[in-house]
């Protein structure tokens, strides 16, 4: 069963080339042969979280936001 999957990363010092935990969860969701349908990565600014998890929340295509 293929699972579609955003993943959020929080931080003020990491981008998506130097975001090694989520580089692996990528690697990881590949390997599971799940989909990854979006990754971003936003500063610990608390409207901005909330902005994007409520965003992808009301997204049918997304199944599991980690």
């Amino acid at each position: 069963m293929e699972i579609n999957i955003a993943l959020l990363t929080v931080t003020d010092t990491r981008t998506i080339e130097t975001d090694k935990s989520g580089g692996i969860l990528v690697q990881k969701i590949a390997e599971q042969k799940h989909k990854l349908v979006d990754r971003k990565i936003v500063k610990d600014n608390k409207e901005e979280i909330k902005k994007i998890i409520l965003d992808w929340s009301n997204k049918d295509q997304i199944d599991v936001i980690i």
